[in-house]
């Protein structure tokens, strides 16, 4: 691990103008990519005090062992040199987005003699017109079927269109007329290039003029009484219209425009783009990527408009991109609006829609989002050889002795101390076994010792108390039946504090029945430490405890003074943090929930004889409960419907209440006043 120090740049080397900077390490491999539009104090932000950097970042530049800079004259140019150099180097520590797929395109290759309909994946070729890209395959294909009877274009490779040209019979299609059969000369060469621009027309989204020029041919067809062909025409129309029905108007103003949107986790990211041509959803597309350097919302829309748009020009750049959030400050969203345009050739609007239809439908594409990322970690852990490599990686690197097959995950969740609760959650197998996840309310004791007051923000002693739990109840059903029997409980919470659902009549043994063969707790030393003190108090000596560190991901054994580091790619890193993350989903779930309940709770609840209708008349006459604290009993009995028995009642309760804390507005620090206004000193 490098010391970055060891390569900082002397005082005074930075220029303090626009440009690109690269970190390598020891083998000359460049590891990050990034530009900035003061190369200055964006260089000296990484040669900070370590504690103060994000873990991503504090293992990258612990990584590098140099680090050069190219000076640029706007932030146009580092924005492209930028795009340039992680394309070339693929740097390991930059956001890179992958394709869960390759998309395929309706292609016309306008740039032969005879222009052919395919579908086409990879790389993009100069002369070709695309359209999509599409979801599938087939989809493609459904379309161009319905489209040839319209505009009988030529669809066949080049050794079957040569074969023909030599017997001088065409193919299959020719014959049914779904080509114009330009390889025996039906066509000449300029008709068939006509029909392939009008194929292009139409999906491009210039079909309601085309569409009515064919509707006054069947009627003239049909007033001439050439029948046979008004029928024709008429199936025609019908197809051509199937084949608008495939892509629904989703704009009306006949929009074109890509809308981007972003979902994301701590480790995870996924990018959904629909594109919009003529008002119609013309083609979708979506990339996952790995969090591997810092970034937010903003960091992973500019990768995305880089990735997408980096090797396009004119009309494959649309006249609006629609993204979630702006790529950073004006000056950085002009840079890229800027190079958008470049690109184009003429003005692109990059905007956060903000109402309306686009607004709806920027919806639709964040769910698309969120479904995707969602789906990609299903498929992950879903699958059975990569489950198993976890395993046996987990196994390897905490020398355990067998792989864990059942793994047990232990979080702690508060708010500044108040409502401390925990989390268990359950692995087998590698998948997660939600009928059996736990909850606990920390309440400082383990059965009838008292541990601690279980006052303020200690999560150490209570990964001690929830971990002897958990274990004591094992041990206590063990030591009472002699073997793993379903156990009588009932729903509701237990004396120490474990929220108990009803027993299920499935003749399995109970959710403490089964001891995991691996802890993992949420942490660094000082829980692995009180985990495995709790395990020593109770005498079990056959169960594993380890804990994953959020700072660098580091995993922790008891008594180890240096962590295991896992790879960034391992498989059994990536088992660990979906473990960690799930519990900490399950824990801050239920500490909201509680948090939510008590704030919820009133003392005018229990002045026996007031219902909800006179609370409400009580609190919007006199405004909060701080104010009907405040009142007399001749005031209360002031509120339509009140006695003074009643009004005497609810003088007593909020009397022996004592006054709720105050609360904080978390995004100024201001305390607020019953009346929801703020406090000043």
């Amino acid at each position: 691990m490098a010391d970055p120090s060891s390569y900082r740049p002397k005082p005074g080397q930075i220029p303090d103008s626009p440009g690109v900077y690269k970190f390598r390490d020891e083998h000359h491999r460049v590891i990050y990519v990034g530009k900035a539009k003061s190369l200055r104090p964006r260089l000296s932000s990484y040669f900070q005090d370590l504690a103060g950097l994000h873990p991503r970042t504090r293992t990258m530049v612990t990584t590098a062992a140099s680090v050069e800079w190219t000076v640029v004259s706007t932030e146009v140019e580092a924005l492209q040199l930028e795009y340039s150099w992680i394309k070339e180097f693929d740097p390991r520590f930059n956001v890179k987005y992958r394709d869960d797929k390759s998309y395929p395109y309706l292609a016309v290759t306008l740039n032969e003699e005879f222009p052919r309909v395919q579908v086409m994946r990879g790389a993009k070729r100069k002369g070709v017109r695309y359209f999509g890209p599409y979801g599938h395959a087939w989809a493609i294909r459904e379309t161009v079927d319905l489209m040839l009877r319209v505009f009988p274009v030529r669809t066949c490779s080049a050794g079957v269109f040569k074969n023909a040209e030599r017997t001088g019979r065409p193919c299959l299609l020719g014959y049914i007329g779904k080509c114009s059969a330009p390889c025996v000369g039906r066509v000449t060469p300029e008709e068939h290039r006509e029909l392939a621009e009008e194929f292009c027309d139409f999906m491009a989204g210039r079909t309601g003029a085309y569409i009515r020029r064919l509707e006054r041919q069947m009627t003239v067809a049909a007033e001439d009484m050439e029948y046979e062909k008004a029928g024709r025409l008429r199936d025609d129309i019908g197809a051509l219209r199937r084949a608008m029905e495939k892509n629904a108007v989703v704009l009306a103003d006949a929009t074109d425009a890509d809308l981007i949107a972003v979902a994301e986790d701590e480790l995870e990211a996924a990018v959904q783009i629909f594109h919009v041509r003529g008002g119609r959803v013309r083609g979708q597309r979506g990339w996952v990527t790995d969090k591997v350097e810092e970034v937010g919302t903003a960091g992973l829309v500019e990768h995305a408009l880089q990735q997408l748009y980096g090797d396009e020009t004119g009309d494959s750049v649309p006249k609006e991109v629609l993204v979630p959030a702006l790529p950073g400050d004006d000056v950085e969203t002009a840079a890229v609006t800027q190079w958008l345009s470049d690109r184009r050739g003429s003005h692109v609007s990059l905007r956060i829609p903000q109402r309306g239809d686009k607004k709806d439908l920027m919806a639709t594409v964040e769910r698309n989002a969120q479904q995707a990322l969602v789906l990609h970690k299903t498929r992950r852990a879903s699958d059975l050889t990569t489950r198993s490599r976890a395993l046996e990686e987990i196994a390897r690197a905490l020398d355990l002795d067998s792989v864990p097959l059942r793994i047990e995950c232990f979080d702690i969740s508060h708010l500044q101390g108040d409502d401390v609760v925990a989390s268990m959650v359950v692995f087998e197998d590698g998948l997660a076994r939600k009928s059996e996840y736990r909850r606990f309310q920390i309440k400082g004791k383990v059965g009838d010792t008292q541990v601690w007051h279980g006052e303020g923000q200690d999560d150490v002693r209570s990964m001690h108390e929830v971990i002897a739990r958990r274990f004591r109840r094992y041990l206590l059903e063990k030591e009472r039946t002699g073997e793993w029997t379903e156990q009588d409980l009932v729903g509701g919470t237990t004396a120490s504090g474990e929220v108990v659902a009803a027993p299920e009549d499935d003749g399995r043994p109970k959710r403490f029945a089964y001891p995991p063969q691996l802890v993992v707790v949420d942490g660094g030393q000082p829980q692995v430490a009180a985990a495995k003190r709790a395990l020593d108090e109770l005498g079990i000596d056959d169960v594993a405890v380890c804990g994953l560190a959020k700072r660098l991901e580091e995993v922790w054994l008891p008594d180890d003074d240096d962590p295991v580091v896992l790879p960034r790619s391992s498989e059994g890193l990536y088992l660990l943090q979906r473990v960690r993350d799930e519990a900490h989903r399950f824990a801050i779930t239920y500490q909201r929930a509680k948090r939510a309940k008590r704030i919820r709770t009133s003392p005018l609840d229990d002045v026996p004889g007031l219902g909800e209708t006179r609370k409400q008349a009580l609190i919007k006459h006199f405004g909060s409960v701080k104010r009907l604290r405040q009142a007399t009993i001749e005031q209360i009995c002031e509120v339509p419907g009140l006695g003074r028995k009643t009004a005497e009642a609810v003088a007593v309760a909020l009397a022996q209440a004592a006054p709720a804390a105050p609360a904080v507005n978390t995004a100024t620090g201001e305390i607020m006043d019953d009346d929801g206004g703020s406090t000043h000193d």
